[in-house]
């Protein structure tokens, strides 16, 4: 066995941000996503006596064995990766490192899934295709979420955005838009499971009316890929704000996130939406440049937003490996 501090293998992974399509994609209809390759996960495997397992993160720093239950899914993964292996009592210490915030809608979760999905891969020298990579995942993704669309670890798991329709197709986008996404933290945890069970809980008591809301969202999505594929700013702004109404209709905006949302229309953006599952987390502005961004970005601080990124969407593929954050400063 190698010394004890040598790195064995390591796998990475990054955020992801939902352009349009919360919730309604859980309901069939499609949503687009876009990966933010700059801001990173990575997972790395240091090899320990047989039988001890540790996880070391900002989460949490201890045995596999004793993980508290927010992390079941990762931990039944690693037990499911290790009888795979056929190496159960494999002593490592996995350590993670994210620079994601948690419980923001950035596909935290996902995202740590494919880094330690790829690295374990990495150590058992597997070749794993994207779907059998996207099928692992998933393991964690149910038990984490219950009900995933699967978008998420799709999104974490590749350099380009995401068109997906659940259980039916899958597959990258090019977009081409001559303008700039400014993504910003509320500083509020969001709260996924909450807002997921409320539009579940929407469509037993009012099923006519939530119906209307999904499939709206849907069409939005429809006409958002076609915004972004004819360089349309100015349409999808307005997309994005239809969609806000509609989320705030399904009940899983909020108080704090519907002000910096007018906040960001007062001040420049061109359209604005929550993103994820909503309740807090982040929320995405449509500007038309990086001037605009930035000065939109230094009023949202001044009035609480936590932190903020800024992504070009114009030959999305060229920033793939910054290392500062999605667009160069």
């Amino acid at each position: 066995m190698e010394e004890k501090n040598t790195v064995l293998a390591s796998g990475k992974s990054h955020a992801k941000i939902i352009l349009i399509g919360e919730h309604s994609v859980v309901y069939g209809q499609p949503a687009i996503a876009l990966p933010l390759s700059a801001v990173t996960v990575t997972a790395t495997l240091k090899p320990l006596p047989a039988n001890n397992q540790l996880i070391k993160s900002s989460y949490y720093d201890g045995p596999l064995a004793t993980a508290p239950q927010s992390m079941l899914g990762i931990t039944n993964l690693i037990k499911f990766l290790l009888a795979k292996a056929n190496q159960p009592q494999l002593g490592f210490c996995l350590e993670i490192n994210s620079q994601l915030p948690a419980e923001r809608g950035m596909g935290s979760s996902a995202a740590v899934t494919i880094a330690i999905i790829r690295a374990f891969a990495a150590y058992f020298a597997w070749n794993l295709s994207r779907p059998q990579l996207l099928k692992l995942a998933q393991l964690a993704e149910k038990e984490t979420h219950k009900n995933p669309s699967g978008l998420d670890a799709a999104t974490s798991a590749s350099l380009k955005p995401i068109w997906l329709i659940r259980n039916q197709e899958m597959y990258p986008l090019k977009i081409a838009l001559d303008a700039y996404l400014l993504i910003a933290d509320s500083g509020i945890k969001g709260q996924t499971k909450q807002a997921v069970s409320l539009v579940k809980e929407k469509l037993v008591n009012d099923p006519s009316s939530t119906q209307n809301q999904i499939q709206a969202l849907g069409a939005l999505a429809h006409l958002a890929r076609k915004q972004l594929a004819h360089n349309d700013v100015l349409g999808l702004g307005q997309t994005f704000n239809q969609a806000q109404s509609h989320l705030q209709a399904l009940g899983v905006s909020s108080k704090e996130l519907d002000d910096f949302i007018s906040l960001s229309l007062n001040n420049g953006a061109l359209g604005a939406k929550l993103t994820g599952g909503g309740r807090g987390g982040c929320f995405i502005c449509l500007v038309k440049d990086q001037a605009a961004a930035q000065n939109l970005a230094t009023v949202l601080k001044e009035h609480g937003v936590t932190q903020t990124w800024l992504q070009p969407l114009t030959n999305l593929e060229e920033f793939s490996n910054e290392e500062n954050g999605p667009c160069p400063h």
